[in-house]
Parts: structure tokens; sequence; C-alpha cells
């Protein structure tokens, strides 16, 4: 939408990031809730597959940089047109005998047919025969209806899901001779085959992997399709083994913004799950609590003088300075108690006795939690004060030399 509203003004290719909540139109479970935040990248307009390849490594280089190992991260990619191209020659045997009996020329019906395959990972392959034939129980012992293919029908789309090899370049031959003669087959093989090349000569080989049972069910990708699994193990709900597996998706929808513009506009993209990331990263013991400091917090030891702390704060704020005024009521105490919980590293202090002298009192309570932590002695805590007081011209400089020393400790 927005490559739509502003394409005149935005530059061709156009690479974009952001993160924020999104809204998920399925049914909820653990760990895949209604409202989650995700993290999408993307880039809009050019056809060139080197954009598919780009985008997939930086998701490998993005999943390593957040903490998981590079060994427990795969970028899984196929290409849509294989898929279609395997159908496409399937649809076309000349024996009447064997002609599907489902309505497979349908978009309807293809779009059902990519929604089941996608389930190839998590029912497996006599899961995506059944869905794909007379239908499955699911384990809530539910009954969902298959799309209504024979067995020796779908064994091309089994085959197909097996393709994968040790090696892209013995998968992509099997795929190759998997998609006969289909123009728009051998046109996702070749697609492919320039994605391998280029991970390949960047040192991604092993890390990004062709699979063709990678569908992805969305209906509006277009071309290459990838997920990024996370590989170590967890224990399940049941007490059960398994892989952790997909924490990001993605793929090629050269159609997308046509809905908006009338105008075809290539892109590609993924979309990371960050709760999902999140989860990982727990397992893993990587996701401690954020460190990042609060803002200075200015007691207001005089109501009558707010003005004076307000202009105090505004000061911090124009040297970039996060601050804030307390505008509670309340004892020292309890404004010491409000700065803590705002993981505030300082307090400014200004009373009577300061002002009559020029001067303000800092207190760095980064520190003071520090020393109630480690310091046990007097003389300790005498040779490191964790309050200081200074001329109020010297406000803003030597609070950017605490928080430098901060930062730095």
């Amino acid at each position: 939408r927005v490559v739509a509203q502003h394409r005149e003004a935005l530059p061709s290719p156009y690479r974009r990031y952001a993160v924020g909540p999104v809204w998920r139109n399925e049914k909820p479970g653990p760990g895949r809730y209604r409202q989650f935040y995700q993290c999408d990248a993307d880039t809009v307009g050019t056809p060139t597959v080197a954009a598919d390849a780009e985008i997939c490594m930086m998701l490998a280089d993005a999943l390593e940089r957040v903490g998981i190992a590079q060994s427990d991260v795969i970028v899984r990619i196929n290409n849509r047109k294989l898929l279609n191209g395997i159908l496409e020659e399937f649809w076309k045997m000349d024996d009447p005998s064997k002609q599907p009996t489902a309505d497979a020329f349908s978009q309807a019906s293809l779009d059902a047919i990519l929604r089941n395959i996608d389930k190839f990972d998590k029912v497996g392959a006599d899961g995506v025969r059944e869905l794909l034939t007379e239908g499955r129980e699911d384990e809530s012992g539910a009954f969902i209806e298959g799309l209504g293919f024979l067995d020796w029908e779908v064994d091309p789309i089994l085959n197909f899901l097996h393709a994968r090899s040790d090696s892209n370049e013995a998968t992509l031959s099997k795929l190759r001779e998997a998609v006969g003669s289909s123009q728009i087959g051998l046109e996702g093989v070749q697609e492919l085959e320039t994605i391998a090349e280029l991970v390949k000569v960047q040192g991604y080989e092993g890390r990004i992997v062709v699979d063709p049972s990678v569908v992805r069910g969305l209906g509006y990708y277009t071309g290459p399709v990838y997920e990024a699994e996370l590989t170590f193990e967890i224990t399940d709900e049941d007490g059960r083994k398994r892989q952790f597996g997909s924490v990001a998706g993605g793929g090629r929808y050269d159609d997308l913004v046509k809905r908006f513009t009338g105008q075809s506009v290539p892109a590609t993209g993924i979309s990371i799950g960050v709760d999902r990331l999140l989860a990982a990263l727990r397992e893993i013991g990587r996701a401690g609590q954020a460190q990042t400091a609060g803002p200075v917090v200015i007691l207001p030891m005089d109501k009558a003088r707010m003005a004076d702390y307000q202009t105090m704060c505004a000061e911090l704020r124009n040297a970039g300075i996060r601050a804030e005024v307390f505008l509670g009521g309340g004892n020292m105490a309890k404004q010491l108690k409000y700065a803590d919980k705002r993981s505030s590293p300082i307090a400014v202090i200004e009373g009577g006795d300061e002002l009559a002298s020029g001067q303000v009192t800092l207190k760095d309570l980064a520190l003071g939690a520090r020393l109630a932590a480690e310091i046990e002695t007097r003389a300790e805590w005498t040779a490191q004060p964790a309050q200081i007081t200074i001329p109020r011209s010297d406000l803003v400089a030597e609070i950017r030399a605490m928080l430098a020393r901060a930062d730095g400790a």
C-alpha cells in the first residue's frame, strides 16, 4: 500500500523494514496469538531473483546476530513456479482414462492443493496424501475433508516434495527432470539455480538450501518462497523431543501491489515472527531482560518551582539526554522509588539549599545499585560516592559524563 501510494517519490528498487503489531486470521494456539509482533523486510521494484537471494542471506545473518548459532539456522527456499510446473505436466496427460478426478485446473483447487502441501512439515507425507485424497482425522479427533484426488494422482506431487538431496546442485538436477517440458517449471528451476549460485559465492551454501517441501500457503506468492527454520531440539507440551521449527517466512509477490495500482510491481520480502523468535531465544537462554537505561528523573523538591524543573528538563532534552520531571506527589523516598521503577540512571535534586548556593545534587542511581550489591564496608562506600553536588551551570556536561561512564562500566 505504501509503495502504491508513494511510488513516484520512492527510489526504485525500494528496500524497507518495519516492526509492529499484526493480526492473525487463523485459529490461535500455543505461541500463536491473535495479535502478535512481526518484523518485515522487503525489496520492491526489481524482478531479479538477486533480491530474493539478498533477503535470504540477510535473514540468516539477522538470526545469527540475535544470538542463534549459525549451525542451528537453515533457510529453506523453493519456487512456486516449480510446483505449478509439476501440476501443469500432470494435468496434460494424454491418457483419457487417467485424468484427475478433481477440477485441477481451477485456481481454487490449486490454492487448496498448495495449502495442504504446506502442511508437509506438520503432518508428514502420509498426512499430505490423506489431505489430498480421502481426508484425515486431526489430533483433536475432528475429520478434515480431503480434496478427492486418487492415490496415483498425488504420487508426482509427493515425489516432488521428496526431491531434496545432499547439495543444492543435486536437488536442482532432480527438479529439472521432474518439471519435464513445462515452461513455467523450467523458469522456476532457473531462478533457483541463480539464487543457489549467488548464495554459494557469498559463503552461504549449507545455510540456504533448496527444499521442494517449502510451499507457503498464501495464494499471492508468484516465485521464490522461503522459510527460516531453527534446528535445535526442544521438549514440547507432551514431553516429546522435536525441532523448534520455523520462525520466519516469505517470498516473491509480484502481483500484490497491482491490486492497488493496476500496474505490475515486482516485490519480494520476509516476515519474522517476533514472539516466536523470543520463544526460541528463551529456549537457548538468550532472551534476558533488556538493560536499556531509563530517563534522567528530576525530583521537584518545591512544587512552587515546577517551571524551574521543567526548564532543567528542557536543557537536558535539547542536549539529547532523555529526561523527565516527576509529576506525582509525595516525599523524596516516593520520588526515588518512581525513578527506580523507570530504571533511571540519575536523579537530579535541587532543593532550597542547592538553589541558594547555585548548585544541584546528582544521585547516581545505577552506581548506587551496584554499590549496594557489591560493597560491604563503609570505607568502600566513601571511596565511591554515589551522590555529588555540582554547579548548576555544569548540569548537562556532568550528566553526559556520568552516562558515558555508566555505558563503559
